[in-house]
């Protein structure tokens, strides 16, 4: 019974240090998550109107661009499927699904953007729509946000 009794005390004394030590995530701002809302707003706005300088810029030349069907792809090649993308007889265009955005801050570094986004086009006279879950790492210098990560799955 003192053994059951002292391990009982040592477990509970490990388990409050374990949660004392606990650090919680700074949560997100108000003021964040409208600042990558408003990228993530522009930069589908030059997506859309295939403004490829102007979409462009939003990535870092330092990409790496994670695909569940495509594996890795580095910068060069993201923008080389771009411009096949815009050169195509349809017009691509992505809107973010309403409610499923999700923005969480990186500590010196900038921030998380989480969400689905659906991409239309008409093809053979019939609307195709697709619905796909998305994550962005984005980094703030010099008060510019720019993409370093992506991630897209769900395809």
């Amino acid at each position: 019974m003192k053994y059951k009794l002292l391990h009982f005390a040592i477990v509970l004394l490990l388990a409050s240090n374990v949660v004392g030590k606990e650090r919680k995530v700074a949560a997100t701002t108000p003021s964040l998550f409208k600042e990558i809302a408003l990228q993530d707003s522009l930069m589908f706005a030059a997506f859309n109107t295939q403004n490829m300088p102007a979409f462009k810029a939003y990535f870092s030349t330092g990409l790496e661009w994670f695909q569940d069907n495509g594996g890795l792809i580095g910068y060069d090649t993201v923008f080389i499927n771009f411009a096949s993308t815009f050169a195509k007889p349809y017009k691509l265009t992505r809107k973010l699904v309403k409610g499923s955005l999700e923005v969480h801050p990186i500590k010196d570094y900038g921030a998380i953007e989480i969400g689905k986004h659906q991409f239309r086009h008409m093809e053979n006279g019939k609307e195709e729509v697709g619905t796909f879950k998305f994550l962005m790492i984005w980094k703030k210098q010099n008060d510019n946000w720019q993409i370093t990560r992506v991630v897209s799955y769900g395809h």
